[in-house]
């Protein structure tokens, strides 16, 4: 008989990060759909497709388990909007580039997760320092320095920046946030584009 020899720490640390990943995934989606107030860790040991007892063994409760997803939706949100500063192509093909990346699916359950911290009280105050200390005031003003260089190409239409961008993404939040059975459908981003177009 075979001997099969001993898993060495580096491959079960690759075991348990593929673990944690499968539960962080599943507790995102859910926590989307439910909030945390609605959400079981028996609800995401169910969607991860593992054992409730599993799951303990990762995160020892969903208020841990929140957080951690808070702090990595923050550091995406501040890894995407560094990227846009430093992407190439015309003012609309970045908006454009910008604005798939937030409909992204991921991403959209990312942003809910996000408006949950902050407007509901009953989610942990260590989230809300999260969102608090990953505030970033530059990001919206290169975002109005882009669109006015859009203006003056006459990619986008006149207009105070400020509010037009403030109305682009509020209709953004709005798609985000549509029922679960919208979340598979394809948003055409060129439909959103006409709303910042000139002409």
């Amino acid at each position: 008989m075979k001997n099969i020899s001993p898993l060495n720490d580096h491959q079960l640390d690759k075991i348990h990060e593929k673990r944690r990943e499968q539960i962080k995934n599943a507790a995102l989606k859910i926590f989307a759909r439910r909030g945390l107030i609605g959400t079981k860790m028996s609800m995401i040991a169910k969607e991860a497709n593992i054992s409730q007892g599993l799951s303990y063994r990762y995160y020892q409760s969903k208020d841990e388990l929140f957080i951690e997803l808070v702090k990595d939706a923050m550091e995406e949100t501040a890894q995407a909007f560094a990227s846009f500063e430093n992407m190439a192509g015309s003012p609309s093909e970045k908006m454009k580039e910008l604005t798939k990346k937030m409909l992204d699916t991921r991403n959209r359950h990312s942003f809910m997760l996000i408006q949950q911290v902050q407007i509901s009280d009953e989610v942990p105050d260590k989230a809300k320092e999260i969102v608090q200390q990953y505030q970033i005031p530059p990001l919206m003003k290169h975002l109005i320095s882009t669109f006015e260089n859009g203006q003056k190409s006459g990619e986008f239409c006149k207009g105070d920046p400020t509010k037009l961008l403030m109305f682009y993404f509020s209709v953004i939040s709005g798609l985000m946030l549509l029922p679960n059975e919208a979340e598979d459908q394809d948003i055409d981003i060129d439909i959103l584009m006409k709303l910042l177009r000139n002409g």
